[in-house]
């Protein structure tokens, strides 16, 4: 994904300046493997970690002590409405994810 602020605008066209709160925390969701099986404090140790066991999967930015859902409100990710309407169902609130998040795919080890 680009750097945000670039080429990722909100639903009024304006430019983000920041999806994810300063420091995030990064998830591994790797291919062919059930649920999480890294979660880290830096993409660097991220990195240095899926390199060294040449691991395939997404690494995913997460908000701390916010839901994605929480955070694509703050950011402007979503329009008025549509925050009314997907508050409305917990399934969604609960699963919701944006692809304003910085997320970064590897294949045996290397990234994109």
């Amino acid at each position: 994904m680009g750097k945000l602020g670039e080429d990722v605008f909100d639903y009024r066209g304006r430019p983000l300046e920041r999806a994810v709160p300063p420091n995030p925390i990064r998830v591994l969701l790797a291919e062919r493997l059930p649920g999480e099986v890294g979660v880290f404090t830096s993409r660097a140790l991220a990195d240095e970690w899926i390199r060294r066991h040449r691991l395939s999967g997404v690494l995913t930015a997460y908000p701390l002590d916010e839901g994605c859902f929480e955070g694509a409100k703050r950011c402007g990710v979503l329009a008025d409405a549509a925050v009314r309407q997907l508050a409305k169902d917990s399934q969604l609130v609960g699963s919701f994810t944006t692809a304003v998040q910085d997320h970064f795919h590897y294949r045996e080890g290397e990234g994109d």
